[in-house]
């Protein structure tokens, strides 16, 4: 048995700093850096500016004359977690910068080899995920103030200008709306093993508002980010090698391993927060979207992934509830459970609106995906089609989690 493992298996106490989970930021990296040692500039000067090296169709030139720099400098988690996010938007730009068909097979030793390394030691894949474009993507204005969206920025972006950064930001919001709701799982936790009710549904109260405000939060994506933007530029960039028409043999890391390998886009569903509250309040998914949604927790830092192990190894919230003859704890779960309905209800309206519509009409051919279309948006990936940008059929995934879902609410004390 592994450390993850028995850590995982102590859960009558569940301790979040123990995850690398914040008490203040939850699964977001506390106040990221947004520099590295002088040594590594040259990937710095690289990475903050790729969207206008992209457009200038100057981004690959610049990696290959790319010095070969060796990973040995980088010290404590926080500069290991800078320099993969600042490698992994290099890596979507220098794929993608001239559209799905004209897309590179090859990344690049010297870009390749130090990624792989710092991948290795994070134990994340070498490719932009969640835990990079949100997670550890942003900073403060001004230092002295609010974590609100007028006052943060990305530390890198990627074409798309400020819808992408709407995207990244808005989704940011929605994980740090979840932290009440990560510490209502710890809470509820002790409270089943005390068998104490009280606390219990004071805790499944304090995850449903939190949904609720995660929903609030979600619902922002509309104000900041253009739904053309998004799918006629941004899907291409944060899209992977597996599961993609486009690139159906993968990329070879050049230095590391010869064959070609493929690893998933960045997804929602590489995010830990909704998975952590599944397992906590027993919903269970089809075998497809199960499938997938466990191949999404390789995509997320590992201790984040042995949180939500530890959660499915420990008591069932469910089977409490269901278990006790309380009406006020049955309707505290349901309240989650309603409130996650409301959640990817409106996510399927997201979906419906940035991808599905604008891909009809894109295969019709009547797609105006901006009002001064350029080289980037002219090569919008048609390969993807609805498809999501970790390669899931999306719709389908969607709608099968909400339904598993609503299929959760406990209608009285016996179901279970």
């Amino acid at each position: 048995m592994n450390k993850e493992e028995a850590e995982a298996r102590d859960t009558r106490c569940i301790n979040l700093e123990a995850f690398n989970i914040s008490e203040e930021f939850g699964f977001v990296l506390p106040e990221p850096l947004s520099d590295l040692p002088k040594f590594y500039q040259p990937w710095m000067d690289i990475a903050t500016n790729l969207p206008q090296l992209i457009e200038c169709h100057q981004l690959r030139h610049e990696v290959n004359r790319m010095q070969l720099l060796g990973t040995h400098l980088l010290t404590g988690h926080k500069q290991l977690r800078l320099a993969h996010t600042a490698l992994s938007f290099i890596t979507m730009g220098y794929v993608w910068q001239e559209g799905e068909h004209n897309h590179t097979k090859v990344l690049p030793k010297n870009l390749a080899i130090p990624y792989c390394q710092v991948s290795e030691t994070l134990r994340l894949p070498p490719i932009l995920v969640h835990a990079d474009c949100v997670l550890s993507n942003w900073k403060r204005r001004d230092q002295n103030s609010a974590m609100e969206l007028g006052n943060l920025d990305t530390i890198f972006a990627l074409p798309g200008g400020e819808s992408l950064k709407g995207f990244f930001l808005v989704t940011l919001e929605v994980e740090l709306a979840a932290v009440d709701g990560i510490k209502a799982i710890a809470a509820a936790t002790e409270a089943i093993w005390r068998n104490e009710d009280d606390l219990m549904k004071t805790a499944l109260l304090e995850m449903a508002e939190s949904i609720r405000k995660m929903n609030k939060a979600f619902r922002k994506m509309d104000e900041y980010v253009d739904p053309a933007v998004f799918y006629g530029i941004i899907r291409l960039f944060l899209s992977g090698w597996k599961d993609n028409p486009a690139c159906p043999e993968g990329l070879v890391y050049e230095g590391v391993w010869e064959e070609p390998r493929q690893f998933s886009g960045g997804s929602a569903a590489q995010s830990s927060t909704l998975q952590s509250f599944d397992e906590f309040l027993g919903i269970r998914h089809s075998e497809e979207s199960a499938k997938f949604l466990r191949r999404m927790r390789d995509y997320m830092p590992p201790r984040h992934k042995a949180f939500i192990r530890a959660i499915a190894l420990g008591p069932s919230a469910r089977e409490y509830v269901a278990s006790h003859a309380s009406a006020g704890l049955r309707d505290a779960y349901n309240a989650c459970i309603a409130a996650l309905v409301c959640l990817r209800n409106h996510h399927i309206t997201v979906v419906t609106r940035y991808i599905t519509i604008l891909a009809a009409r894109a295969k019709a051919g009547k797609a105006k995906l901006g009002a001064d279309p350029t080289d980037v948006l002219q090569k919008a990936s048609p390969s993807l089609g609805e498809r999501g940008t970790g390669g899931s059929t999306i719709m389908t995934l969607l709608k099968s989690t909400r339904d598993s879902t609503k299929e959760a609410a406990i209608e009285n004390s016996a179901q279970l």
